[in-house]
This record gives structure tokens, sequence and C-alpha cells, in this order.
């Protein structure tokens, strides 16, 4: 982890729920980073109780504002890119789809655009998705090989971002600057409070004293801790900078086969879990279509990147509870998240 110290690092999407838990985890290693995204998507928000800009340099503004953006990253001259702004939810993307792609696809060419445009730049890492492959609903993990697609606007819109990465790498980014894609599961944590999201949408009903409802119970998902994913993109970042273009390519950083587990699987540990009233109740109303069972295969970053899955799915639970008790008693959040990363990094 030493690589990390007085690097230049630009992440996009600082002020969202895994950029705020990398924004911590780097400062924590040493690095400089700079922050360019929105104003938090959420109150309250991860980025706000940890206080990140007060040791995050960090821009608010748009990706799809290519002028902003090429002036933001010359001006900071990042030895990597981290890119993680979007818009990230499903059923978001089928209210607003223009908006989505226009975020999710362009936001991507502006990024890549503005790195061109920056010689200090040698690594990319472009954070997608595991719902960028086309889902044929089979039980085994999807490889990095198969086919990319997307039922909804969400997930098209991301496989359109990896697309788009593959053809600046082949047509653009030869010379000095190694770009690769990054496909994480259904991650969870402390301080997710998401729209529309299972996890984030338990927490806030149990801190209000509600019930959640549930609206596609027997789904199966890559459930995952975020800071599996995050090592897996330190991991990634770090190879590109050392070797280049061996490692410019795209990624899977999804869970172990024992960690995919039904939607309501999740729930009822989640409210055991947390115990008192804790329960849930299943949305029998008609929602917008989602997959049935996604799963990913990480069997490349593990030989060739020797990452590895180190929370399980009932421990990263019991993060989760662990992290929102604090918060409820209203600890210092940063503390206990620096306390966590720390954790994951001994283990």
């Amino acid at each position: 982890m030493n690589f990390w110290k007085n690097k230049k690092v630009f992440i996009t999407g600082h002020t969202g729920f895994k950029g705020s838990w990398l924004c911590l985890w780097l400062d924590l290693l040493g690095a400089n980073v700079t922050g360019y995204a929105l104003k938090p998507p959420t109150h309250p928000s991860l980025f706000e109780l940890c206080k990140i800009d007060q040791f995050v340099r960090s821009i608010m503004a748009d990706v799809r504002d290519l002028r902003k953006l090429k002036k933001a990253m010359i001006a900071t001259r990042p030895d990597i890119v981290i890119h993680m702004a979007a818009q990230p939810l499903v059923r978001e993307s089928y209210r607003n789809p223009v908006d989505t792609y226009d975020v999710n696809v362009m936001g991507t060419v502006n990024v890549l655009e503005a790195v061109r445009s920056c010689k200090s730049v040698k690594a990319v890492v472009n954070v997608t998705t595991d719902k960028i492959y086309e889902n044929k609903e089979k039980a085994t993990g999807y490889r990095e090989s198969e086919a990319l697609g997307g039922y909804d606007p969400y997930s098209s819109s991301k496989a359109c971002s990896e697309l788009v990465t593959s053809a600046y790498r082949n047509s653009f980014l030869k010379n000095g600057v190694a770009a690769a894609t990054a496909r994480a599961g259904n991650v969870i944590g402390g301080g997710d409070w998401g729209t529309d999201r299972l996890v984030p949408d338990f927490i806030k009903a149990i801190l209000k004293g509600n019930k959640i409802r549930v609206r596609n119970p027997k789904a199966i998902r890559p459930w995952q801790y975020v800071l599996d994913p995050l090592s897996g993109y330190l991991i990634l970042a770090q190879k590109l900078y050392q070797n280049g273009q061996n490692y410019a390519e795209a990624w899977n950083f999804g869970p172990d086969e024992m960690d995919s587990k039904t939607v309501e699987w999740l729930v009822k540990r989640l409210s055991s879990k947390w115990g008192g009233s804790a329960s849930y109740s299943i949305d029998k109303r008609k929602n917008p279509h989602e997959t049935q069972t996604l799963k990913l295969d990480s069997s490349k970053a593990k030989a060739r990147l020797k990452w590895r899955t180190k929370v399980h799915l009932e421990d990263a639970i019991d993060n989760v509870i662990e992290w929102t008790r604090a918060y409820k008693g209203k600890k210092d959040m940063k503390k206990k998240c620096i306390e966590q990363i720390k954790e994951h990094m001994g283990s």
C-alpha cells in the first residue's frame, strides 16, 4: 500500500457512497485526492458525515460539462483517474432515460476526452456494474468475455460506457495511458442512503420504526461489502500504473459464490441481526422489470491480480449494523469508517 503515498488521484463521483469510502481510504494511504462531482445525492450522506471536503480537494461540477472537466483535470495533473460518477439506479433510469444515457455514456466520453488532454495521467479505471452483461438468467457467474447487453436504460448505458472505454483504449490511449473497466456486484456498507436500494431502504425504515417493502424477494444478487470491490479498484489502478497495457481490459470484482443470495434472504438476516421490531413485507404491486438471477465470475481478478473477497456476506451485514448503530448513537462516523478500513486492510 506504500504505492499510494503522494500519488495524485482524480475521482469523479466522489460525493457518492462508494466514492466517499474511496476518498477515506486513499487519504489514509497518503494519496493526494481531487474529487469532481455534483453535491451529495442524498441527505444525510457519508460525504457530509465524514467531512470529506476538509481533506479532499472538491470540485462541485457535472461530468457532462467537458470544458470544466478538462480544466479541472489539467490543473490537477493526476497520475490516476478513477471514474465513478454515474446515474446509478435502475428504477430512475426508467423515469429519466435521457439523463441516464447522458450521464453514463457522454460522461464517460468526457472523462476520457479530458484524459487525452492531460499528459500526466498514466492509469484510468472506469467503474461500471455487474448489470452490463446480456442477461440469460443463468445460474453460473458471468465472465468478462461474455456478451454485453442491458435490459433497462441503466444497464444498457453502463454497457455503452464499457464500449466507449474500449473504443478510446483502441483509438487514442495507446501511448502511455492504460484504461480498464471494473464491474462490481451489489455493494452494501455503512453510510449508503441511496434511493430504491435494498439495504439503504431497510436502514431508513428501521431508523423510522417502519417496515421495509420488498419488491422482488426471490431475485438473486451478488451481494458484497463495499471495501472488497474498492480494494480491487486500487489493485487494478496500481497494476495499470506500473505495467500499463498488460492490465488494460475489463475486470469483474464480485463476491464468492456463497454470497449470491436472494433479496428475501438478505432482508431476513438484516431483520434478525438488528432485532427489535425490524421486519419487512412483500410489495405485490407491479414494478418495472428487474433481472431475477445475476452472478459474477471473478476468477480472472483472483488469478491475475491476486485480489480476493475478504468480507463475506454475514460479516458484511454485521459491519452495516455496527456502522448504523454508531450513526444512531451520534458517534464520530469518520473514525468508524477508518476503523473498518483498517480492519479490512489487516485481514
